[in-house]
């Protein structure tokens, strides 16, 4: 496989390891972006985004001389042979994906891409997107390819350099063919399709984990009242190798960059040909559903009202391991605590302040102090390692609510407190005879 000259437009968190794993690579990689600071940050090796090893392959492509940094799309593409937009969109009006800033850039670099460069949609963008692409390019040399991102925050440089997949979709089976060789390095089973259907396996897949989320979600109240235990259920069922283990875990509801906006917009896009999504649909309830049972249960731990009462919030950020507060359902129970007249005071290990409505502080032991209850809301593994005896003797409450079944219930029994997850048997338990 011969290196290939790419730029990359969006240095956000799909772009960016992007960028950097295409360098490693091997690829003479160019990353654009609009804000001039970031890319200087950038260009210094400084990286925002909270995500294990992109630093390390940012610096390192620097160091290579195969991963550069400029201001503007068109910059970057001037000696591309392969361009990817990895650009912003978020939901719209109805729930629709906002098209504006991919728009934007193919109409920005039309008159300045190399004659027969591939462009490449990064971005999760609607059935359609390919050919409304290749019309604002209007250019009969230049092929579009959907390639989407199975990227999850976190875990995003692991999954790019050993993806389950790699789904390439285009009209023209050439252009298809050079991105798939882009990515011949790192063995995976590379599915070959047509754009529409490239455009739609993001969505149809997003949309079942949200689904499987939801369900979960949805077993765990039941097992509440009919005294199953959640963990116990989901250990049976992900046994199934036709269900498998992952996306079993109950919590506060589902989050993040991607699985909100995404379920919303293939309400939106059924909605536009006719098709009612029920099952999308009712999923986002649910989700709902699960944000609000997170405050039920801190409200009861609190005596029935939370006016004026504190509230010891740990983790903000939408899953451990990101700094990100996008669609948090972290975020969102403390939010809906405020509105009910709690007074929080929150730590999460990768968010920085401030934050409305709440304060922020740098430590897990001050944001317990002084609280009626306490309440996790991020699985960060420092919290299953805390003085749970000094954490008792700081608060004035006695219960802390698990809303991702993280904590040692035993360990928390020890100091005193009264433990409090999602799924497990509540004091009425039906008997059937």
């Amino acid at each position: 496989m011969f290196a290939r000259r790419i730029a990359v437009v969006g240095t956000g968190y799909v772009g960016l390891t992007t960028g950097a794993c295409l360098a490693s690579l091997g690829h003479r990689v160019v990353c654009a972006d609009v804000d001039s600071l970031k890319v200087a940050r950038l260009r210094a090796g400084q990286v925002d985004i909270l995500e294990p090893g992109l630093a390390e392959l940012v610096v390192e492509g620097r160091a290579a001389g195969r991963l550069e940094f400029v201001v503007g799309a068109a910059a970057a593409v001037a000696e591309a042979e392969v361009v990817f937009l990895c650009l912003p969109t978020p939901m719209g009006a109805g729930g629709a994906a906002d098209l504006s800033a991919v728009e934007s850039v193919a109409a920005e670099i039309s008159g300045v891409l190399p004659y027969g460069t591939v462009v490449v949609t990064k971005s999760t963008v609607p059935v359609g997107t390919s050919a409304r692409v290749r019309a604002l390019l209007g250019r009969e040399d230049v092929a579009v390819v959907s390639n989407p991102e199975f990227l999850r925050e976190g875990t995003a440089v692991e999954d790019f350099l050993h993806p389950d997949r790699i789904v390439v979709g285009s009209d023209s089976p050439q252009a298809a063919e050079r991105v798939a060789a882009l990515f011949a390095k790192l063995g995976a089973p590379t599915v070959l399709m047509d754009a529409a259907s490239a455009e739609m396996v993001k969505y149809a897949a997003n949309c079942f984990l949200a689904m499987k989320l939801s369900y979960v979600n949805a077993v765990a109240e039941l097992c509440e009242l009919l005294g199953a235990d959640i963990e116990s259920v989901s250990e049976g069922m992900g046994h199934d190798r036709r269900i498998g283990q992952s996306y079993l875990r109950p919590g506060p509801g589902w989050g993040g960059s991607c699985l909100p906006k995404d379920t919303h917009a293939m309400v939106q896009i059924a909605e536009a040909v006719g098709v009612d999504f029920g099952l999308v649909r009712s999923s986002i309830e649910a989700n709902v559903r699960a944000q609000l049972r997170i405050v039920d249960k801190v409200r009861d731990a609190c005596g029935g009202s939370l006016a004026g009462v504190r509230v010891g919030v740990l983790g903000l950020a939408f899953k451990a391991g990101t700094n990100d507060l996008r669609d948090s359902p972290a975020l969102a129970v403390a939010e809906q605590l405020v509105l009910e007249g709690a007074e929080l005071t929150a730590y999460d290990p990768g968010v920085t302040g401030p934050i409305a409505g709440m304060l922020l502080v740098d430590d897990p032991y001050q944001a317990v102090k002084g609280a009626q209850a306490a309440v996790l809301l991020t699985d960060w593994p420092v919290f299953r390692t805390l003085d749970w005896t000094r954490v008792a003797e700081l608060m004035d409450g006695h219960v802390v609510v698990d809303a991702r079944n993280h904590l040692d219930a035993d360990a928390l029994a020890r100091a005193g407190l009264s433990h409090s997850g999602v799924g497990r048997a509540s004091l009425g338990v039906t008997q059937f005879s």
